[in-house]
């Protein structure tokens, strides 16, 4: 899985471990900043999605374990928040790259000995954002519902394999890209009443879904009734929520 060595990432790693999984945890470098907690079943490796050079060079890294890899977990992701006018384009790119373009690529290369060997699974954080994306946080929206749509298109294109896939809606989670998301858009937003799920309760919810074999784990509450609001209602909440 990448992104293991925070957040949702590691509450998820290391739910996997509990169940019994051997987990490669995905971190970005193998340095003192991006450490794994040491966990029975937990290995870090390195799986750098900030460039296609670099997702190939990691894919080659892992050698026979790449063959070996049962479930494939995109996690990782880097947010960007705040006027698109004001961001940094450079940022915007590096956050396509990563939340988007890096999964697709990631998933093309394990794919293949998955349908040799006929069994696997692609499971895709998609959030909350694909559903019901919300102003201030453009570029981010665009890449959860693009990962959304990716998710969908190959969930209907394996129909007829052994390969599943399942796509996370995850909600809001108290984690650092949270506090990281708040800050950003608290100019334009009171986000002071925003409801935060445990990431470890997520993650247990995200290991049953994997059991359960099911296609899409939803959020709860009020996150889960955003996902279902027409266009116009939803326009008006975030009217009413978001000043530029």
């Amino acid at each position: 899985m990448t992104g293991a060595n925070r957040g949702i990432g590691k509450s998820i790693a290391e739910a996997l471990a509990r169940s019994g999984a051997e987990v490669l945890a995905g971190v970005r470098d193998l340095d003192a900043s991006h450490q794994v907690e040491a966990a029975p079943n937990v290995r870090p490796v390195r799986i750098d999605l900030s460039s296609p050079d670099s997702i190939e060079e990691s894919f080659a890294e892992l050698g026979d374990d790449a063959l070996r890899v049962e479930i494939l977990v995109n996690n990782a992701g880097v947010f960007a928040g705040g006027l698109l006018e004001r961001q940094d384009v450079d940022n915007l790119y590096e956050l396509l790259q990563v939340n988007l373009a890096g999964p697709i690529h990631l998933t093309r290369r394990f794919l293949p000995e998955m349908l040799k060997r006929g069994s696997g699974k692609i499971v895709n954080n998609a959030s909350i954002i694909g559903h019901a994306p919300f102003p201030g946080a453009t570029a981010y929206a665009a890449s959860k519902t693009g990962l959304h749509g990716f998710t969908e298109s190959l969930r209907r294109e394996l129909d007829e394999t052994d390969i599943t896939v399942l796509e996370l809606i995850t909600p809001g989670v108290d984690t650092d890209m949270m506090d990281q998301v708040q800050s950003e858009l608290d100019e334009h937003s009171d986000t002071s009443n925003w409801d935060h799920v445990d990431p470890d309760d997520w993650a247990e919810k995200v290991v049953k879904a994997i059991e359960d074999e099911d296609d899409e784990l939803k959020p709860g509450g009020g996150e889960r009734l955003a996902q279902l609001l027409p266009k116009s209602i939803l326009d008006r909440a975030a009217k009413s929520g978001f000043e530029r």
